[in-house]
């Protein structure tokens, strides 16, 4: 799942998702409140680092599953991601915020977030209540659904657009 070359002190945080399930139950029956969060994570940028800084105040065991490369080809187009699934599973394990990261196929969290039915589920407040998957699952099994201010000015995409725009400046000339 990850490359040698991952340095050591995050590899433990880097979960197989078929391990997850129960990983997760052995954190609960410690008593451990689980907050989850979900997505591609593509070029980490100040708006990710806020939202999973903010996410991981909500409990005491942050969990990150990252789309798969070819999720993230079918949500974000052909020339995304950025980074491979294994560079940004070891790019979020480096964060001190982040206790477990792990990735899935689908194109929605829905199944995952059904195998772990955290105690909290984040995402950022660019998405309405109503449309966070896995939230019925949360909260009928008594968790909560939080949507976590969304940071202005931060996006991959802009700054995807922004290297785009210096590169394309640069060849006017």
């Amino acid at each position: 799942m990850h490359s040698s070359r991952t340095a050591p002190e995050t590899e433990n945080k880097i979960i197989p998702r078929r391990l997850l399930a129960s990983r997760v139950s052995e954190l609960k029956a410690e008593g451990k409140r689980i907050v989850f969060t979900n997505g591609c994570f593509d070029l980490l940028h100040p708006g990710h680092i806020r939202l999973l800084a903010r996410a991981r105040k909500l409990g005491d065991i942050l969990i990150v599953a990252l789309n798969s490369d070819e999720s993230v080809r079918r949500l974000k187009g052909t020339n995304r991601p950025i980074l491979t699934l294994s560079e940004r599973l070891e790019v979020i394990s480096a964060l001190a915020s982040v206790d477990l990261v792990t990735s899935f196929e689908e194109d929605t969290p829905k199944e995952i977030v059904d195998e772990v039915i955290p105690d909290v589920l984040v995402k950022g407040g660019d998405w309405a209540l109503d449309q966070i998957v896995g939230r019925e699952t949360v909260e009928s099994n008594g968790g909560q659904v939080i949507a976590i201010d969304f940071e202005e000015g931060y996006s991959t995409s802009g700054i995807i657009n922004r290297i785009r725009e210096g590169a394309e400046s640069k060849l006017d000339h």
